[in-house]
């Protein structure tokens, strides 16, 4: 997500300078607006069907009153996936 900073962080100084010049510009502006989210209680194979089938590599999580609880990732989806066939082989 970020640029790996070399030890004289001269990548975070360009990206500080960059930032200086945003004009006055703030979170809002920037922002995506209404983003596609999933509940907690979403089933994991639609919440990875939602992931593959869109630009986003991770979705907020929300609960059933609409408050952020977390971030599913496509890193998270795989790594439960190899682990429910993992499990499903030794059994």
């Amino acid at each position: 997500m970020f640029p790996e900073v070399d030890s004289t962080w001269k990548t975070f100084r360009e990206i500080q300078r960059l930032l200086s010049k945003t004009s006055g510009k703030v979170i809002g502006d920037v922002m995506t607006p209404s983003p596609l989210v999933v509940r907690e209680t979403t089933n994991l194979d639609a919440a990875a069907r939602l992931l593959l089938e869109t630009k986003y590599h991770r979705l907020p999580v929300v609960d059933s009153a609409g408050k952020l609880v977390g971030m599913i990732t496509r890193g998270n989806v795989v790594r439960a996936a190899l682990e429910i066939k993992k499990k499903a082989e030794g059994a």
